[in-house]
C-alpha cells in the first residue's frame, strides 16, 4: 500500500490525482533585527514580517479569471 493510500484511509484525506505536480516552499531567513508588524497587523496578515506578507489576489495578478 502506498503512503497516499494510507493517508487517505487513516485521515479521510482524498487521494491526489495521479499527475499531481511537485512543489517546493521557500521561506527566506529573517535577520535578527528585521522589521516587524504590530501584533494586530501581524495577526491580520498571517505573518509578523512585512517581507513575507504576500497576499493572494487570484486572477488579478495577470490571470484571466476577472
Amino acid at each position: 500500500m502506498e503512503i497516499k493510500d494510507i493517508i487517505a484511509e487513516q485521515y479521510g484525506i482524498p487521494k491526489f490525482p495521479e499527475k499531481t505536480p511537485e512543489a517546493m516552499a521557500f521561506v527566506p531567513f529573517q535577520p535578527y533585527n528585521a522589521p516587524i508588524f504590530s501584533a494586530n497587523q501581524g495577526l491580520e496578515s498571517g505573518t509578523m514580517f512585512p517581507s513575507l506578507d504576500k497576499p493572494f489576489y487570484g486572477g488579478k495578478c495577470g490571470g484571466s479569471f476577472d
